[in-house]
């Protein structure tokens, strides 16, 4: 049976794109990491981000967020532009 849309109890998709979550991990601690975490991953792996490289990380936000903590741990030397003064 296939069933389509986010409220779906069941899909169908291609095993290469499935990973398994681990007994005990919080799905809510881990959706991050499977949205914005995917999509701030990419371009630092793309660009090689590693130890002393710089990235630069527009936005304290969702994606902005992810994108620091990502880019930090790997070693890089990262500077964040906000508009808001709060977060300096």
């Amino acid at each position: 049976m296939r069933t389509f849309g986010g409220y779906s109890e069941k899909i169908i998709v291609t095993e290469k794109f499935v990973l398994r979550i681990p007994d005990g991990l919080d799905l809510k601690g881990a959706a991050p990491l499977l949205c914005a975490g995917i999509t701030t991953w990419s371009p630092l792996r793309h660009w090689r981000a590693r130890e002393g490289t710089n990235v630069g990380v527009i936005g304290l936000g969702g994606l902005g967020h992810m994108a620091l903590k990502l880019a930090k741990g790997l070693g890089a030397n990262v500077t964040l532009f906000s508009r808001s003064p709060g977060k300096e």
